[in-house]
């Protein structure tokens, strides 16, 4: 069956990474389908049984997002809340429709990775600070199969605005074939 990947990104077109991967995904309409939250829910307004509908048409699911303030973007959070609903996704009342679901997530960080280190700038790693996905997962019965992600080079406080922040473009491609091979092989 096909992976369907759920995009929260509050402004693809602006975006390099996301873009970059949503473009090499939908070369493969075969093996993929890109679920772009913010064209579909504009107003916010989450049609949960539409999208309740859509997983259960499919077999893995990837949530992609950047990382927004340390989580994921308000609309996914909110996808999240009113999707996973008792009763579907978990619960004593038929919540098993997650059940050995193989999910992962593909996200991107504005922060260079030493940075998402113990030691480092903001002293937690990425998995540490992924781990609510991961428990929600879990707690569903589905097949967490960890993340993919791509780190930036945020610029420091006070540093050179012209200072080049975006990635390589070879840097990019390498991202985007990897991305897929991870979801491939999830």
């Amino acid at each position: 069956m096909k992976t369907l990947v759920i995009v929260a990104h509050p402004n693809l077109e602006t975006s390099v990474v996301h873009k970059r991967w949503v473009e090499e995904l939908k070369k493969y309409p075969e093996k993929y389908t890109v679920h772009e939250l913010s064209d579909v829910y504009p107003d916010g307004n989450i049609d949960a049984e539409k999208e309740q509908k859509l997983v259960e048409s499919h077999g893995n699911l990837v949530l992609q997002f950047p990382i927004y303030w340390f989580n994921c973007p308000p609309l996914l959070k909110k996808w999240l809340d009113d999707v996973l609903a008792y009763g579907w996704a978990y619960g004593s009342n038929g919540g098993d429709r997650l059940n050995n679901r193989k999910v992962a997530l593909g996200v991107s960080a504005g922060i260079k990775e030493e940075d998402y280190r113990e030691n480092g700038r903001y002293r937690y790693t990425l998995e540490q600070i992924l781990v609510p996905f991961e428990t929600t997962f879990r707690y569903c019965r589905a097949d967490y199969r960890s993340f993919f992600a791509f780190y930036g080079k945020e610029k420091e406080p006070g540093g050179n605005e012209e200072e080049e922040n975006e990635p390589g473009a070879g840097e990019l491609e390498k991202s985007a074939r990897d991305y897929l091979h991870f979801i491939d092989h999830m």
